[in-house]
């Protein structure tokens, strides 16, 4: 289901600076930022981690977000999988974020920043860019057609999906959601 909301599901909207304490864009004492990555440590409720790549002048986007998102897997204890069913959880993340990313490079100038979110029961992969878009599976889906299956496949293996716009500011962020394997 995609949709277009200020905030996403269940958030009450975005905190006011300074409400968690340090001003926005700060990174907790701590967190480490190296080559355009910015690891946060989990927060104490609930085991939030975030991990946040930059993509500002790099080139080879795609396999560098399945790259950084691999490893983001492997230090949340997504990978190595024990199962097959967390073996294809780990593979729907990366196949999400590259789909995700591949968007933002043909239809909107290329993506800004890649944002990985992981609690005990979710991942949340956001994808900034610049465009003005509004990313949408095409109707009707033609599994024969080359191209343009990238959404239908964000729809068909996420728990939900949208694009978050804020006013006065060109772009959008893309996000989705995937359930953590059992």
């Amino acid at each position: 289901m995609s949709t277009t909301r200020p905030y996403s599901p269940g958030d009450r909207g975005p905190e006011p600076s300074g409400a968690s304490g340090m001003p926005e864009g700060d990174v907790p004492a701590g967190g480490a930022s190296t080559g355009g990555t910015t690891a946060v440590p989990a927060a104490p409720p609930g085991g939030r981690q975030v991990r946040r790549l930059d993509f500002d002048g790099q080139s080879g986007v795609v396999p560098l977000a399945r790259d950084f998102t691999r490893q983001a897997l492997y230090a949340w204890g997504w990978l190595p999988a024990a199962t097959a069913d967390q073996r294809a959880a780990a593979e729907d993340v990366l196949l999400v974020v590259s789909e995700l990313v591949t968007n933002a490079c043909l239809h909107a100038e290329g993506p800004e920043q890649l944002e990985l979110t992981c609690d005990n029961k979710v991942i949340r992969i956001e994808v900034s860019d610049r465009g003005a878009g509004q990313p949408a599976p095409r109707t009707p889906h033609r599994a024969g057609r080359p191209g343009g299956h990238g959404m239908f496949i964000v729809q068909r293996l996420c728990l939900d999906w949208g694009v978050v716009r804020t006013p006065g500011v060109a772009g959008k962020r893309v996000w989705a959601e995937l359930g953590a394997p059992a």
